[in-house]
């Protein structure tokens, strides 16, 4: 049942079911009060499933954005993002935080042809006061890893001394704030062929992060028809 005053997402009176299982309503404009800025532009919608606090995100210009949080401690788990093709047809969701989905899924014939699962395997994996990346499937010592800011790209460069290895990546939360991006506050560890970088999260990103899970709570709650999912 939609609730008093809600639109569908398909429409005036209608309902959109969204793609984890659970009702979805179109809820307010979320600002972060510490900036006087609309986050991201779009409106939200709220659940919770399972311990976790699910929040879909509509745009103007049709694009999607879904973020998980730990019902508990509020860290962020996945946050994924799709966009519709020329003729409307909604994309597949590209994950910028979270585990990666696994390559050729909903392909069919991906049992044909699979990724090696020896290749690296990048990733992001935040915690409360870091953001996190984590590479798999590194197999070299600690020592020829070489990880800096590249300040001219705004982006991170991971290199090995023995030149097997080479990634660069940006850090979109820095982006989307338009905050600097600071050597002094990355880091990395490697361990169990994993490599792990982290940043340690600007003051400014850590305010507008504590003001969202204040205005995440104020948002309606969806209501899920299968019972997983809970209203508040």
């Amino acid at each position: 049942m939609v609730g008093h005053g809600w639109q569908g997402v398909g429409g005036s009176g209608s309902v959109s079911q969204y793609t984890q299982g659970y009702w979805c309503f179109p809820g307010k404009p979320l600002y972060l009060q510490g900036t006087g800025k609309r986050r991201f532009g779009g409106q939200a919608l709220s659940a919770l499933c399972v311990g976790r606090r699910k929040v879909h995100y509509l745009f103007p210009d049709g694009k999607e954005m879904a973020e998980e949080y730990d019902e508990k401690t509020s860290e962020l788990l996945v946050r994924k993002w799709r966009v519709k093709s020329a003729l409307g047809a909604l994309g597949q969701w590209q994950i910028e935080v979270g585990e990666p989905a696994p390559h050729g899924a909903g392909n069919l014939g991906c049992e044909l042809i699979k990724e090696s699962n020896a290749n690296p395997i990048f990733m992001r994996k935040d915690t409360k006061m870091c953001f996190q990346w984590r590479i798999r499937n590194l197999p070299y010592p600690k020592d020829v890893y070489n990880v800096c800011v590249d300040q001219q790209e705004r982006c991170v460069v991971v290199r090995t001394t023995n030149k097997k290895y080479y990634k660069k990546f940006s850090i979109t939360d820095l982006d989307r704030y338009q905050l600097p991006l600071d050597d002094s506050l990355l880091s990395f560890a490697y361990a169990n062929c994993t490599l792990i970088i982290s940043y340690q999260k600007p003051k400014e990103v850590l305010i507008a992060e504590s003001e969202l899970q204040k205005e995440l709570k104020k948002v309606k709650m969806a209501h899920s028809s299968d019972g997983d999912c809970k209203t508040q």
